[in-house]
């Protein structure tokens, strides 16, 4: 990471945790130089950045100071609970993301796409490199069901880190969480079934739900909280519902992360009721906080949660290299993924195994996990200073990816048709619901590093919506 990014995470560090208080000066130039070694064109970088993030202001002929304390910008608020299950939309419109061209000149602000091109992705590439040339034959037969067994020996190591234990044999390696989701569905329900899910949630759920024949009892998240304990309780006590599914780490859309005893109720909930959960921890290892928060699987005393995740989001969606530990289904879910797809491709596997063997996985966490943070100041920033006053913004623990509340009678759907002209898309909020809600939200993706593109980009859409407000209804939807 360049030197003045490592300044900037340093100094916003404290000013965060209040060792600078707000309106006080921040140390000159010079002190900072010599303090960390660095030129003085490396410090007027930083300042410069924290800045941009609305952390530090420049006075003329004084220095660099912390802004006067503002009022934080609101929460996104909790949606309004639905009365009785409820089928999945089409996925015209999920497809019609997923369809984009993505041409250099596009700004992709919609997709949940990690950074690829981070150097400290350098030693798996040459591991896949090296890994191919070596390869003989047994990498083009058939192998292990469950997956290779080096990779699930470290994903047994990894569940430590996450507060669970699972031995190898009880992991099934799968092509991506996405998969590994898809099995926990169709190993527990039953076309006609029902499955409570948080909401708003992944669109890529909403989609497995709506391949198996399930349908959707959404419940309401708190952006802080996290799904909301009363209306689960209520839709348990009413319908029979056959499994419960949420993302307790850094929540996609949301990037909530459940406290503790929010997770402890969960889990009573779902034991008193005899009903299993799905857990997504795919963004487990991405919450910003240190130490890394367990999975509601550490809490999981009888196999009854089933907890999927991948290295699409912490390494690269590409590899398709995902994992599921099925606890008391794994029979089960091993036979759906030998209907689905078969055993997984091992030539990443392998690779992945020893990225993770070598130790490079958690140096590469520690630095997407900065810029990640760095990114979603910056992001939050530029949307109170470019998008409409009122506007709400999530504030995630961890991830990268916004999530943005407008007016309710905005239409982030057209809002999106508009932008593509300009050559910049969003995920517009109505595909993160089974019935097309949240269409006045929207998410926004901040992975990839940004450039002065990134912003322009961020202050059209924020003149779009205000043009769309200024606009009256009959006109703007015509």
């Amino acid at each position: 990471m360049s030197r003045y990014l490592t300044l900037a995470d340093t100094l916003g560090s404290r000013i965060e945790q209040g060792l600078y208080a707000a309106g006080s000066r921040l140390p000159s130039v010079r002190a900072l130089s010599t303090e960390h070694g660095v030129s003085l064109t490396t410090v007027q970088q930083a300042y410069r950045w924290l800045e941009m993030a609305g952390l530090a202001e420049a006075r003329p002929r004084s220095g660099w100071y912390v802004p006067g304390t503002r009022p934080a910008p609101a929460l996104p608020r909790m949606g309004k609970p639905t009365l009785r299950p409820i089928d999945v939309s089409d996925w015209g419109q999920v497809q019609d993301l997923l369809d984009l061209e993505r041409e250099g000149k596009t700004i992709q602000l919609g997709r949940g796409m990690p950074d690829v091109e981070s150097p400290s992705l350098r030693p798996l590439q040459a591991a896949l490199a090296r890994e191919g040339r070596r390869a003989g034959i047994d990498s083009l037969q058939y192998n292990d069901m469950q997956g290779v067994p080096a990779l699930r020996e470290q994903l047994s190591r990894l569940a430590v880190d996450a507060g669970y234990q699972v031995a190898p044999e009880a992991l099934i390696v799968t092509s991506g969480c996405q998969e590994a989701l898809s099995c926990a569905v169709r190993a527990l329900c039953e076309p006609g079934d029902i499955v409570a899910i948080a909401s708003p949630s992944y669109h890529g759920m909403m989609q497995i739900l709506k391949e198996a024949g399930v349908q959707v009892f959404e419940i309401p998240s708190d952006p802080v909280q996290g799904i909301s304990l009363e209306a689960l309780e209520l839709a348990l006590e009413r319908w029979p519902v056959k499994a419960i599914q949420v993302i307790p780490n850094a929540s996609n859309p949301l990037g909530y992360t459940m406290p503790e005893h929010r997770r402890l109720g969960l889990i009573r909930l779902a034991r008193r009721y005899d009903v299993p959960i799905i857990e997504d921890d795919i963004y487990g290892d991405l919450v910003y906080g240190w130490p890394r928060p367990h999975a509601l699987k550490a809490l999981d005393e009888d196999g009854q949660v089933l907890l999927c995740s991948s290295f699409s989001k912490t390494l690269a969606p590409g590899l398709r290299v995902g994992w599921i530990a099925p606890g008391r289904y794994f029979d089960k879910v091993l036979r759906m993924k030998y209907t689905s797809s078969g055993p997984t491709a091992p030539l990443p596997q392998i690779a992945v195994a020893e990225f993770l063997r070598k130790g490079h996985y958690p140096a590469h966490l520690r630095r997407m996990r900065r810029q990640y943070q760095r990114q979603r100041d910056l992001m939050t920033e530029w949307v109170r200073r470019y998008f409409p006053e009122g506007t709400r913004i999530s504030h995630p623990q961890g991830g990268f990816t916004l999530w943005i509340e407008l007016p309710e009678s905005f239409d982030s759907h057209a809002l999106d048709a508009m932008l593509r002209d300009n050559g910049i898309v969003i995920a517009h909020g109505n595909i993160f619901s089974a019935t097309g809600k949240y269409r006045n939200c929207m998410r926004l993706s901040h992975a990839s590093v940004f450039t002065a593109r990134t912003e322009w980009a961020v202050r059209k859409i924020g003149e779009a919506i205000g043009a769309m407000l200024d606009t009256p209804n009959e006109t703007r939807y015509a």
